[in-house]
């Protein structure tokens, strides 16, 4: 197994960038005896971090080094920075370009990995869950399937916010900068239902989603909507709840079940 940090020049940024990665390019062969998911080729996950987050923080925070070893699983995990993942104003704050499409490039072609939607796969905690589903909803061609956990659902609780207020994560500038204007955020592209919704009236079929989030979380209720929101809409929504906060104790013990569910198997 392979832990690395890789430098390089991100056009999306406008900067060099780092990302770490776990490759299972070395697995010993009593490991990889009997392990069904050797049998196929290495298959990608990009993980995404939470706001005021690293790259490093699923390095240093989960069990993603076992788990790649054990299900054959190159995981990708970039700085998103506080974007929520979305392109914003200005040069250099590309980020949904960046982990949607240059990103994905760069890695399966710079590791000789497979560039097939449905052996990418993308996830994400709290901003990371948001960004992790908005990102596969837009970019359908390069991501199979999409989970979060603990998502930042925001959108339906700062579209009213007025100038000069704040809430417990950031102030009204900060959404502003972020999401854009606040007040047409139901009808932009920076909102998952609005994708959603958009997609489906193009005809087009939405990849399936995993979701998870604790029965003591601050965003439960706002997990709760979205998952209705997707059964409403007949999306292929797979949801989990369990006792446990906004911590590493609960992302960590479902990231696993996560993983299972990318990769077809049983929950």
């Amino acid at each position: 197994m392979s832990l690395l940090q890789v430098t390089y020049f991100s056009e999306a940024l406008a900067r060099t960038t780092t990302f770490y990665m776990y490759l299972p390019n070395d697995v010993p062969e009593g490991t990889r005896k009997g392990n069904i998911h050797y049998e196929r080729p290495t298959k990608t996950l990009y993980l995404l971090h939470g706001y005021s987050g690293t790259a490093s923080d699923w390095v240093t925070g989960s069990s993603a080094q076992e788990l790649a070893i054990q299900y054959n699983l190159a995981i990708v995990m970039p700085s998103g920075e506080n974007s929520f993942y979305l392109n914003g104003k200005g040069t250099g704050r590309a980020f949904e370009t960046f982990v949607g499409k240059e990103l994905i490039s760069y890695v399966t072609r710079t590791f000789g990995l497979s560039d097939k939607k449905e052996d990418n796969f993308i996830g994400g905690l709290s901003m990371g869950g948001f960004g992790a589903i908005h990102t596969g909803l837009k970019y359908p061609e390069n991501y199979g399937k999409m989970f979060g956990l603990s998502s930042a659902f925001i959108i339906n609780s700062i579209k009213d916010m007025k100038p000069g207020t704040k809430d417990g994560l950031a102030d009204y500038d900060y959404y502003v900068q972020t999401f854009g204007p606040l007040e047409d955020l139901e009808e932009s592209e920076n909102n998952p239902e609005y994708v959603v919704k958009r997609r489906i009236e193009n005809g087009e079929e939405i990849q399936p989603i995993f979701m998870a989030c604790g029965t003591e979380d601050f965003l439960l209720q706002e997990n709760r909507n979205f998952y209705n929101f997707l059964k409403d809409c007949r999306v292929q929504v797979t949801y989990q709840e369990a006792p446990g906060v906004h911590n590493w104790k609960f992302w960590d013990k479902h990231l696993e079940p996560a993983i299972q569910w990318l990769l077809g198997q049983e929950l």
